[in-house]
């Protein structure tokens, strides 16, 4: 087995590194402050290849595929994760309208989201949850030759970031009663609603989207009617569990980092804190954490880039296992720093802070177990 990137990924990775330390890294503190993510950042992320990692050349991207962006969204995500998740989520509606869109949807949508003209996101969840699916109150009728939209998103990623969601809404019953829909910023009836003020990610865009009357052309369809139970799961499990597995992967990276260099630095009895077997025992939990992570990552999108029927499951396994592994190594850097690791001004407490949000994005751990043993046991 070569565990040897090819030239390709080494280069977007080294790219994504030298972009997360030189762009992104002076924004954390305004982000974390003012719970906004840079909108100037957006159109930077474009320049150099970080929007169509999974796009086609012919529309703008690189497609490079799923494993350079898995090592590009952990190396974004080491030094933001916010921007991480932001940049995942981004990808989902690229992906979402490779798969389900028209010709013209395509031509249309695509160039526009890989250079930057907004960021893409996929509506999914509402006030009444978001795996629960067939519990989707918003509505999409047929009248005149286009849909009339009616309802609210609620916990939206990009929310107020991007041009054109991808929304979900409710055509019929039963699991072929949902669809999928492009909906055009400045639609008349489409509302963007509040920016939520979060515990983590605080500089990711997660808001509501409201929508009252609001009329889509048919031309806003994607794929057929009644296909957007499948094409919502299919993006979720296929596309946003990695992504968010890979922002944990970069908070787990970070926090080892933060763990070591701390332990090396801070004395204790005239000794570095590191010659402790506390805080030994706390760096090689972590070790573990983020190798077993890794690989796990590693491999689903390889999997996923080879167009392998076992690729969902293993992206699922590693979106279980790193997001939950994010929160137990954030929270043992954390312990190594003691009380240092609850002042704001060491990146450790926001490590752990973006870590508990991993959890629930994209599919809670819960969600993903039931899936798991479904796999197995099916």
């Amino acid at each position: 087995m070569d565990f040897e990137f090819a030239s390709p990924v080494k280069i977007v990775q080294r790219t994504a590194r030298d972009f997360a330390r030189q762009a992104v890294a002076p924004l954390v503190p305004g982000m974390e402050e003012t719970g906004k993510f840079p909108r100037p950042l957006i159109r930077q992320m474009a320049e150099v290849g970080l929007l169509g990692l999974v796009t086609p050349k012919k529309y703008g991207g690189s497609e490079l595929g799923y494993l350079a962006r898995t090592v590009a969204l952990a190396e974004i995500s080491k030094v933001s994760a916010a921007v991480g998740m932001s940049l995942q989520v981004h990808h989902m509606q690229a992906a979402a309208l490779l798969d389900w869109a028209s010709k013209e949807q395509k031509d249309e949508y695509l160039p526009r989201l890989c250079r930057g003209e907004y960021l893409g996101t996929v509506a999914v969840t509402e006030p009444t949850g978001g795996s629960d699916l067939l519990g989707m109150a918003t509505t999409a009728r047929p009248e005149r030759g286009g849909y009339l939209l009616n309802g609210s998103k609620c916990f939206i990623t990009n929310a107020h970031l991007s041009g054109a969601p991808m929304i979900v809404a409710k055509t019929g019953e039963g699991s072929r009663g949902l669809s999928a829909f492009i909906v055009e910023k400045g639609a008349p009836g489409f509302v963007p609603g509040r920016n939520e003020h979060k515990m983590g990610m605080r500089g990711a865009d997660t808001g509501e989207l409201f929508f009252k009357n609001c009329r889509d052309p048919a031309s806003g369809l994607m794929g057929d009617e009644g296909e957007g139970m499948k094409a919502a799961l299919k993006t979720i499990s296929e596309v946003g569990r990695p992504g968010m597995a890979a922002v944990a992967l970069g908070i787990l990276e970070a926090s080892y980092d933060e763990a070591l260099k701390f332990s090396k630095s801070r004395t204790l009895y005239g000794k570095p804190i590191a010659n402790l077997q506390a805080i030994q025992w706390h760096v090689a939990d972590i070790m573990v954490d983020l190798e077993a992570t890794r690989l796990l990552c590693y491999r689903a999108s390889w999997l996923k880039d080879r167009g392998r029927p076992d690729a969902a499951t293993a992206m699922t396994m590693a979106k279980v296992y790193a997001t939950e592994a994010a929160c137990r190594a954030s929270r043992k850097a954390l312990e190594v720093h003691g009380g240092c690791g609850t002042m704001m001004e060491y990146a450790v407490q926001r490590l752990w802070r973006d870590a508990m949000v991993c959890v629930s994005a994209g599919g809670t751990t819960e969600i993903g177990k039931i899936v798991l043993s479904r796999a197995a046991l099916n």
